[in-house]
């Protein structure tokens, strides 16, 4: 018997390690359309749908349905997609889920960012009334006030109103039964998986007060709050999403100034930021940033080795006075001179001789400058 798997987009690299995304009641995986394509650089990114909206089936769930219920149903895809371990990152009810799976499944997870989420939604009243009046009369009455409940004043994203007005109405209502029968406070206390909390500051839907209670929960979690920002924050905020999530997934970036002051001496930093000017500033700034920050940071090369490639790399293109710095700096990185002229020797095969000669001679000044007293 085949399993009926909720609709999906997966994209980036597969061997990448994998992050999920989950949208809110009344939109497809498009909420996530302005975000999946940055993260997919570097994870395997799966965008899903909830059952009655965009592509997914509405009787993957039906009446009296749980927040549980959909977990399990994005436990289901990640099995068949192959993915045992994964980041989670979910809006509204899709965080509702990241924190259903946090709470009772950590075993898959690596990391969790509950977007403009809650633990509880307000009481299950008003879902059952919601349920039960979509039942009766459809989404129309609903798609009215979208805006007004997903962004702020001024802004609208066409595609997900569209969404919202073609959802399923008997999948939309077991969406809310799950809501209103959602409440995760008393759990939040054992969840171990490192948490985000992304807050939008204008969101009427789940105020940052929400966010805020599971990051005062959750030992160690992280809140962030977006100024500008209402419920769907990935639609109208996307760099701050981007960036939060990123953090989030990958770690803060180094301190790219302190590992090139590490790497190149103070003096040389110095004499660099003396010279900078409003003109050189800006290259200045994406040196530290990108070359310091995240390329010397990256640990999967020591920095040993990550001078030999350096040294071979200015050898090549003929960047002596480059070449005189990285010297000095592979010395400081644990290079012995014999190394240094080992990477050298291997440059004349190469980059070729007279390339070599020009590289030793300006090695040969530099390390003569540790000899002199």
């Amino acid at each position: 018997m085949t399993v009926q798997l909720l609709n999906h987009c997966d994209e980036g690299p597969a061997s990448a390690p994998p992050l999920l995304l989950g949208p809110s009641l009344g939109t497809s995986y498009a909420l996530w359309d302005a975000v999946a394509p940055e993260l997919s650089t570097g994870h395997r990114v799966v965008r899903w749908d909830l059952p009655g909206h965009g592509g997914s089936a509405a009787d993957l769930i039906g009446p009296g349905a749980t927040v549980d219920d959909l977990a399990a149903l994005v436990l289901s895809l990640a099995d068949a997609l192959g993915i045992e371990r994964f980041a989670y990152a979910g809006v509204s009810i899709g965080g509702a889920v990241g924190l259903q799976l946090a709470a009772h499944h950590p075993e898959r997870l690596t990391s969790l960012a509950v977007v403009c989420s809650s633990a509880h939604f307000g009481g299950a009243a008003p879902w059952r009334e919601r349920a039960e009046r979509v039942r009766r009369e459809g989404l129309e009455w609903l798609v009215e006030s979208a805006d007004a409940r997903w962004f702020t004043p001024g802004f609208t994203v066409p595609r997900l109103v569209r969404d919202h007005r073609e959802a399923d109405p008997g999948g939309y209502a077991a969406c809310c039964d799950a809501l209103a029968a959602f409440d995760l406070r008393d759990r939040l206390a054992g969840i171990t998986v490192p948490t985000l909390l992304v807050a939008g500051r204008e969101d009427p839907a789940t105020p940052p007060a929400h966010l805020r209670e599971i990051a005062d929960a959750v030992p160690g979690a992280t809140l962030l709050e977006l100024p500008g920002a209402s419920h769907l924050a990935p639609a109208q905020v996307p760099r701050a999403v981007v960036a939060a999530l990123r953090t989030q997934l990958d770690g803060a970036p180094a301190s790219g100034m302190a590992v090139r002051r590490e790497v190149l001496g103070d003096a040389h930093v110095d004499r660099a930021q003396a010279r900078q000017t409003p003109f050189t500033a800006r290259f200045q700034d994406f040196i530290s940033r990108y070359a310091w920050g995240e390329i010397w940071t990256d640990p999967t090369l020591s920095r040993r080795e990550r001078s030999m490639i350096t040294l071979t790399a200015l050898v090549a293109h003929g960047h002596y006075e480059e070449l005189a710095m990285h010297v000095r700096a592979a010395r400081r990185n644990g290079l012995t001179p014999d190394e240094i002229g080992a990477v050298l020797l291997q440059t004349a095969v190469y980059c070729g001789v007279p390339a070599a000669n020009s590289a030793f001679a300006t090695a040969q000044r530099v390390l003569s400058e540790e000899e002199t007293p």
